[in-house]
């Protein structure tokens, strides 16, 4: 990190070290600092882009993993100042990225089980948003009293009674919902919210590559099927 000092125009000089073994003496506490901040060499890159590779996330394999994260957030559409209700945290991951996305987003992470509410919290403090807020209870009933939302995420238990119907008449119109889903029960829901909201209903499959025997094949992760639309202002 290059600090370069100037105090009341009479003085300047620049000085050099690393964050964690910072060399220098306090400067004066009268000063104008200008940093000019480089990663140390170790230091793993992070884009700002959504889809950060989910080695940078603890998880217990509840992930919405990089490439449907991606496409989740590009559905969801962050912009400055918007709440996001993030409905089945897991390991935080949507919430976090929607946050990374403008130092403006807020984001409310919604899960039922406590050890991956802590987890959460840990992820969103290691990925530089530690004020995204976390809400350890079931939903629906753990959404009352939550501050308006510009978009909901549901990432997990779509079928609980009463969720996405609290989750729509939370929003107001222009709000965008987006749910994703890997079972047929759930998929059988997003058809018929589809049918009646319109939107977008997609199914999105990712391949890997993958050793087979002792030549490379495809390995297909199970694929999701996503609903998003915009709330238009009508009714139930």
């Amino acid at each position: 990190m290059r600090v370069l000092e100037q105090l009341g125009g009479a003085r300047e000089h620049t000085v050099e070290g690393t964050a964690e073994a910072w060399p220098h003496p306090p400067g004066d506490p009268l000063n104008v600092i200008a940093l000019d901040c480089a990663p140390a060499a170790d230091t793993r890159h992070l884009s700002a882009v959504p889809g950060l590779p989910d080695a940078a996330y603890e998880h217990d394999g509840q992930l919405t993993k990089r490439h449907i994260r991606a496409a989740t957030l590009a559905a969801l559409a962050p912009a400055p100042g918007e709440l996001l209700w993030d409905v089945g945290g897991g390991s935080g991951s949507i919430g976090v990225e929607w946050m990374r996305a403008h130092p403006a987003c807020r984001a409310v992470s919604v899960e039922r089980d406590p050890v991956r509410a802590e987890r959460i919290i840990r992820n969103a403090t290691a990925l530089g948003v530690p004020a995204l807020r976390v809400v350890t209870g079931a939903a629906p009933s753990a959404l009352d009293g939550l501050p308006t939302p510009d978009a909901v995420f549901v990432g997990g238990g779509a079928t609980a009674p009463g969720l996405l119907e609290t989750c729509w008449d939370a929003l107001p119109p222009g709000g965008r919902l987006v749910v994703n889903t890997v079972t047929l029960e759930s998929e059988a829901l997003l058809t018929t919210w589809y049918t009646r909201h319109g939107g977008d209903l997609v199914r999105l499959a990712v391949s890997h590559a993958a050793p087979v025997g002792g030549f490379t094949g495809w390995r297909q992760a199970m694929p999701v099927t996503q609903w998003s639309t915009t709330k238009r202002g009508e009714t139930r």
